[in-house]
C-alpha cells in the first residue's frame, strides 16, 4: 500500500461526517470532483469500496468505518505534533505529556503540576494533561504517546517501570435525607441495599466496586450512569442515588451540595497511585524533572 495522504484522509473524515460530497466541498471550500478524485484514488490505495453512494448523498462501507477510526487517530497524530513542533518554535524547549485518570485529574494532579510549572527554572517547559481510563493511561504509555502515567496501583504495570504519587480514600456519598446519612462511616456491604449512581463500567472505581459486590455475593443496583465525579455529586445533591466517590473530591462539594460524606471502612477503600513510565533512563529532561518534582509531592503527602 502506498503512503496515505493526509489531505485525502481529512477530505474523507468531511465526507462521513457531513453523509455529503457536495457540503463536504462547500465547508472545505473546493470542488465536489476534486473530492470525489480524491476519495477515488484513496479507494484505489486501499484496494477496497469505501463509500456507498446513494440518492440523498453517501454513507461508509464497513471498511470506510474502520478507515474512519484510523483516519481521526492519524489526524489527531498530526495535530499533537504541530502542537508541540509548534512550541518548540515559540520558545518551549520542554514538553511533557501525561496521562492520568480521573480519580488523579480531579483530587491533585493539576495543584502539583501548577506548582511545578510556577518554579521560574521550568517557564520553557510545556506540560500537557490528558484524563484517560486507567487501561487507556497504560496503553498510552507503553505505546510511546505520552511520557508518563499516573494510576491505580492496582492496575497491571508489568512492562513498566513505576514509583508512589498520591493516595486517596473512598467514601460514601449520600443526600442529606438518604437513611444512611446518619452514619459516620460505613463498610461496602452495608450500602447494596440502595441504588448507585456509577462511574463509566471500564473505570477503576467502578471495576471494583463491581468485584466486591460479587465477593459478597451481591450486585450493584445502578439508577443513573454518568461521565464524571462532579456529574455523580449532582445526581446524589437529587437524592436519586448514593455514589462511591473519593473522599478528597467529595469533601469541596459537601457543604455547597448539602451532602453527607461518609469514608468506606474496608481495607481496599484506601489507595494508593503510582506514576509509570516506559524508560527512566529514557525520559527527555523536562520528563524527569517533573518526574522528580510529583515523587517529591508524594513523599510530602506520607510525611508526617
Amino acid at each position: 500500500m502506498r503512503d496515505l495522504d493526509l489531505t485525502s484522509l481529512r477530505l474523507f473524515i468531511r465526507v462521513c461526517e457531513t453523509r455529503s460530497i457536495a457540503l463536504a466541498a462547500a465547508q472545505e471550500n473546493i470542488v465536489g470532483s476534486a473530492i470525489s478524485k480524491r476519495l477515488a484514488q484513496l479507494e484505489h490505495t486501499v484496494g477496497t469500496p469505501l463509500l456507498i453512494r446513494k440518492r440523498r448523498g453517501v454513507e461508509p462501507t464497513p471498511a470506510g468505518e474502520t478507515l474512519l477510526e484510523h483516519a481521526r487517530q492519524m489526524l489527531a497524530s498530526t495535530e499533537r505534533i504541530a502542537r508541540d513542533m509548534g512550541a518548540y518554535a515559540a520558545g518551549v524547549r520542554g514538553q511533557v505529556r501525561i496521562l492520568a485518570t480521573a480519580s488523579v485529574m480531579a483530587e491533585s494532579l493539576a495543584d502539583d503540576v501548577a506548582a511545578f510549572l510556577h518554579d521560574p527554572a521550568h517557564l520553557d517547559i510545556q506540560v500537557d494533561l490528558e484524563e484517560r481510563l486507567s487501561p487507556d493511561v497504560l496503553r498510552g504509555v507503553r505505546e510511546g504517546t505520552a511520557s508518563l502515567g499516573i494510576c491505580w496501583d492496582a492496575s497491571s504495570l508489568g512492562g513498566l517501570q513505576s514509583s508512589p504519587y498520591r493516595s486517596d480514600h473512598l467514601a460514601i456519598v449520600t443526600h442529606t435525607d438518604h437513611p444512611l446519612a446518619e452514619r459516620q462511616a460505613l463498610c461496602f456491604a452495608d450500602t447494596l441495599d440502595y441504588a448507585f449512581v456509577s462511574l463509566p463500567v471500564a473505570s477503576a472505581v467502578q471495576v471494583m466496586l463491581q468485584r466486591e459486590a460479587a465477593k459478597l455475593g451481591r450486585v450493584m443496583t445502578t439508577r443513573v450512569s454518568v461521565s464524571n465525579f462532579e456529574a455523580a455529586l449532582r445526581v446524589v445533591r437529587a437524592n436519586l442515588a448514593l455514589s462511591v466517590v473519593p473522599e478528597e473530591v467529595a469533601a469541596p462539594f459537601a457543604t455547597a451540595y448539602g451532602l453527607r460524606v461518609m469514608p468506606l471502612t474496608d481495607v481496599w477503600a484506601q489507595r494508593r497511585f503510582a506514576i509509570c513510565c516506559r524508560d527512566e533512563a529514557g525520559l527527555s529532561k523536562a520528563a524527569g524533572l517533573l518526574l522528580g518534582h510529583l515523587r517529591g509531592m508524594a513523599y510530602a503527602q506520607c510525611s508526617p
